[in-house]
């Protein structure tokens, strides 16, 4: 039977060993490790491992932007976030944005053997320090208020509505060309949106950028 592959992204190469030296005991064939966000949009499209394991705390790209990102790209492989911190509101967005399994770092490394056997059979996991506070927020009404966007977020979109690209408005804005790629795709899921034309026509019909 193949074995299940997967890809681990974490900015601390003492971590990535660790994770790497667990999975391979479990017998699971680790396809690639990387150390930033960015490494890994390009080693998940490449690769197409089954199994993503990520931090979400990254230079350059945060996991859960990476996880927004992959998924505007309809990439199958299930992904499990690992973090530092118990944050039910973190732990929410993560889901929303399609993560299969949040892990808590300070966890054993048993729960993320035990997360990878449940995700991987189709269910969700979450580490049992955010399950009941995700759930009720999961299951509270929805607020039907416009998502707010940052200052930053509608300068960016401001210039995309004037039709410029990311290396110009990278330049007008004094950004690096992948904070702006940053910016649109956190505003596409803020939104709701899952690409540039429905982002440009969702600020249009909501007249979000004053003229």
């Amino acid at each position: 039977m193949r074995r299940l592959t997967v890809l681990i992204a974490d900015d601390h190469p003492i971590v990535r060993e660790g994770i790497l030296s667990l999975l391979r005991d479990q017998n699971l064939d680790v396809v690639g490790t990387v150390g930033d966000g960015a490494a890994l949009l390009e080693s998940a499209q490449r690769l197409k491992p089954d199994l993503i394991v990520t931090d979400i705390s990254m230079p350059g790209m945060s996991g859960l932007d990476a996880l927004t990102r992959l998924r505007a790209q309809n990439l199958p492989s299930k992904i499990i976030l690992l973090t530092m911190h118990a944050d039910p509101e973190l732990a929410t967005r993560a889901v929303k944005a399609g993560a299969s399994g949040f892990v808590l770092k300070e966890g054993a490394a048993e729960e993320l053997i035990t997360a990878i056997d449940q995700v991987m059979r189709g269910r969700l996991y979450l580490t049992a320090a955010v399950t009941r506070q995700v759930l009720e927020r999961m299951a509270a009404p929805v607020d039907r208020a416009e998502p707010q966007l940052t200052p930053r977020q509608l300068d960016v979109l401001r210039l995309i509505l004037l039709g410029q690209r990311t290396k110009e408005i990278a330049a007008s804005l004094e950004l690096s060309p992948r904070t702006v790629e940053t910016h649109k795709y956190q505003m596409m899921d803020v939104l709701g949106v899952r690409s540039t034309a429905e982002l440009v026509r969702y600020a249009l019909e909501r007249n979000l950028i004053e003229h």
